[in-house]
C-alpha cells in the first residue's frame, strides 16, 4: 500500500493543529529550494544559513499568528519572506550611488543573442562572464537580484514580480536600470561588452 503525499496546503492545515511533524516535512520538502535562493543573494554560506533560519522562523510565526493565507503557493510565500530578509540586511550596508527606479512604467525587451561559440569565444565568454560577476555585485540590491533571477536562474519575469513582491513593470524597470549601471560601469573601465 503506497502512502499519501500531503499538499503543501495540508501540511500547513496539519501544523496549524499541533502537528509539528508536517512543518518539518514541508520544511525538508522545500529547504534546497529556499536555501538555494538566498544564497545566491548573499553569496556567504553563514549569512545564508542565518537568513534561511530566520525564514522559517518568520513562517512559523506568519502561521501560528493566523496571517498565512494558503492559496496553495507556499513556495512563493516564502521565497517573498527569504527575499525581505535579505532585503532588511543589504539596506544596512552602504552601496554605491547608482540610478535607481522611481517608477513602475517601464517597457523592456529581453533580447538574447543564440549562436554555438567556437573555442576562442567560449574562452573570451569565460572572461566576460567572470568581469559581469564582479560588476553585479557593485548593482543596488534590487537591481542585482532581478538580475541574476533573470539571467542565471532563467526565471521568468511574472515569477521575479511574484518572488520579490512588486509589479512585472517594477522588475522589468530594476532589469533595465541594471543593465544601464552595467553599461556604465562597463564604459568607466573601457571595457568592450555589448548588452
Amino acid at each position: 500500500m503506497s502512502e499519501i503525499v500531503k499538499s503543501d496546503k495540508e501540511l500547513v492545515d496539519s501544523y496549524r493543529n499541533g502537528d509539528v511533524t508536517s512543518f518539518n516535512l514541508l520544511v525538508s520538502r522545500h529547504q534546497n529550494q529556499i536555501y538555494s535562493y538566498i544564497m545566491t543573494l548573499v553569496k556567504n554560506k553563514q549569512l545564508a544559513d542565518d537568513i534561511f533560519q530566520d525564514t522559517f522562523l518568520k513562517i512559523i510565526q506568519t502561521v501560528k499568528a493566523g496571517k498565512y493565507d494558503d492559496d496553495g503557493r507556499f513556495v512563493p510565500f516564502a521565497m517573498r519572506i527569504a527575499h525581505n530578509l535579505v532585503i532588511d540586511y543589504f539596506r544596512k550596508e552602504t552601496r554605491i550611488p547608482m540610478v535607481e527606479s522611481t517608477s513602475e512604467d517601464y517597457s523592456f525587451v529581453d533580447n538574447a543573442p543564440v549562436t554555438d561559440p567556437s573555442i576562442e569565444q567560449s574562452m573570451v565568454m569565460e572572461q566576460v562572464y567572470g568581469d559581469l560577476h564582479k560588476m553585479i555585485e557593485y548593482l543596488p540590491m534590487d537591481q542585482r537580484e532581478v538580475l541574476r533571477m533573470r539571467i542565471f536562474d532563467d526565471m521568468s519575469f511574472k515569477d521575479i514580480a511574484e518572488v520579490t513582491n512588486v509589479s512585472i513593470n517594477t522588475a522589468l524597470g530594476r532589469m533595465r536600470y541594471a543593465i544601464l549601471n552595467m553599461r556604465k560601469m562597463i564604459a568607466a573601465n573601457d571595457m568592450v561588452m555589448s548588452f
